[in-house]
């Protein structure tokens, strides 16, 4: 398996910048004021530049919402208890969560994937797709996560899952989202395990623990990291030591977006950790992620920066599932209008800037 993960891997290239300079050209050509959408025209070019195309379609939109089970729940880092983790599975199925309502709002298809929780779901959804890689992690305050072939399988399930669905029909924009409960601990351990910042400066609340449980979630942490000395230029070390099976199907998606030159919006925290076991395995992919939001998360503020990206939205979220991603289709369908739509100076006979 290990030598189909690099196959993948080995066929994502660097962001092709060889039509920065025309687009550019256009964009300064338009009937404004060099620069002043700000962001919003750099947002068009990426999204351009990824497409390989000046007017690229937008419309077939999925986000792959990665469920998994984490076994250091055990040491009381969450305040809900796991089983609200298939509860939530089957209310995603149902249409009922806020990915449900933000995905109405915004166009996007909802896949639920289920890389390793604990529970079987029940359904004959075709929205639901089982990829169990295992049922949940191991607790990693006592041993590793996962085995480094697990690791493996986990990535790998993520990339197969956009590559099935782009064989359906070729996708446009994928988003990344999570479900499973207790997994801001592996998320937050990947962080502190990569970007070498002490664990109680990228450890959040998360679901909401109280300030003892908080605590208790850095000690976790902390002694989970001193025992097993994850190295930090090697992503499968790191997730198969202190991971999570979704964290790892995220980074799939996040590869798979670069091996299928597609805009990959990645969410908050979670998607965020998976992003950076993504980019470490394969730097060149950063050129494919759009930086979604800044979540409430303490450590989010890290991961962007490690990676060299800001978010173009600041909202106090952190509720996962993709809700965050999703956010971003009116900047981006804005920003495209704004690049196609728009008149030169040119064409529209407006003087421009001496």
């Amino acid at each position: 398996m290990e030598d189909r993960l690099y196959d993948y891997i080995d066929r994502i290239e660097e962001l092709d910048r060889s039509m920065f300079e025309g687009f550019k050209m256009r964009m300064d050509s338009l009937t404004k004021p060099r620069g002043s959408l700000g962001r919003l025209e750099d947002l068009a070019i990426q999204v351009c530049m990824i497409r390989g195309e000046q007017d690229p379609s937008i419309e077939n939109r999925q986000v792959f919402v990665m469920a998994g089970d984490s076994g250091v729940v055990k040491e009381g880092v969450s305040a809900y208890p796991q089983e609200v983790t298939p509860q939530m599975i089957y209310n995603f199925l149902n249409g009922g969560a806020a990915i449900n309502a933000i995905a109405r709002a915004t166009g996007f298809k909802v896949n639920v994937v289920d890389v390793g929780i604990i529970s079987d779901i029940e359904t004959d959804d075709l929205n639901f797709h089982n990829m169990k890689i295992g049922r949940g992690t191991k607790n990693f305050r006592e041993e590793s996560a996962m085995t480094e072939e697990q690791a493996i399988n986990a990535i790998i399930a993520g990339i197969d899952i956009v590559m099935r669905k782009n064989g359906e029909k070729p996708l446009d924009l994928i988003a990344t989202g999570d479900m499973g409960i207790g997994n801001t601990t592996p998320s937050s351990a990947i962080v502190s395990a990569i970007t070498q910042i002490p664990a109680k400066n990228v450890t959040g609340y998360g679901t909401g623990v109280d300030d003892e449980g908080f605590e208790r979630k850095v000690r976790v942490i902390e002694e989970s990291l001193e025992m097993h000395s994850p190295d930090p230029e090697d992503a499968l070390d790191v997730l198969s030591k202190v991971g999570s099976f979704e964290i790892g199907a995220i980074a799939g998606a996040i590869l798979a977006g670069g091996i299928l030159k597609i805009p990959v919006i990645v969410d908050g925290f979670i998607s965020q950790a998976g992003a950076l076991i993504a980019c470490t395995l394969k730097p060149e992919v950063v050129g494919y992620i759009i930086p979604s939001h800044q979540s409430f998360e303490r450590g989010s503020s890290a991961v962007w920066r490690h990676l060299g990206l800001r978010p173009y939205l600041y909202l106090d979220m952190r509720l996962g599932e993709g809700t965050g991603a999703l956010l971003m289709t009116n900047l981006i369908e804005s920003a495209l209008r704004v690049f196609n739509e728009m008149a030169t100076f040119e064409g529209a006979g407006v003087s421009d800037k001496k």
